[in-house]
């Protein structure tokens, strides 16, 4: 009885400390921030196109074909990225910075990458956009556009 009390208070807890994910599937749009230090341009034409898996409220994980452009990796070194998701109700931009990935895939070239990210800076009008999405999202969609994970074999 205790036990069970205390497993439905940990789970309480966890739900406010860790924010909601939303498993929605939308087109996103990666390039690097410049190097202010450096100046460097080199990475200003570089871009990669992924698919998000899941949305919430401070991060994004989605996935891409490669895990860096030449030699730019997309995750480490603090190195910050400029998303753009491509939402039903509007395109936003938001800057994150990648904290984890890990491969996909058999094979090394049909590999993909999971890229899991936080949201280091985003403007009020694109948070607006975005958090009405995170809200109303499977009403924006049709049902085939949700990508639920019902099939795990």
């Amino acid at each position: 009885m205790i036990r069970k009390l205390f497993a439905q208070f940990n789970s309480s807890l966890s739900e406010r400390i860790v924010p909601q994910r939303f498993p929605f599937a939308v087109p996103v749009k990666l390039t690097f921030e410049q190097d202010k230090a450096t100046g460097n341009l080199q990475t200003a034409n570089l871009w990669i196109s992924g698919e998000t898996k899941d949305l919430s409220q401070s991060g994004i994980a989605f996935t891409v074909s490669s895990i860096r452009l030449k030699e730019n990796y997309l995750v480490g070194e603090n190195r910050t990225l400029n998303a753009e998701l491509d939402l039903p109700n509007g395109k936003i931009q938001m800057k994150i910075v990648g904290v984890r990935y890990e491969p996909l895939g058999e094979t090394v070239s049909a590999a993909k990458y999971l890229i899991g990210a936080k949201i280091t800076q985003i403007t009020q009008e694109n948070k607006e956009v975005y958090e009405d999405f995170l809200k109303n999202g499977k009403k924006m969609f049709k049902p085939k556009m949700l990508r639920f994970e019902t099939d795990k074999r």
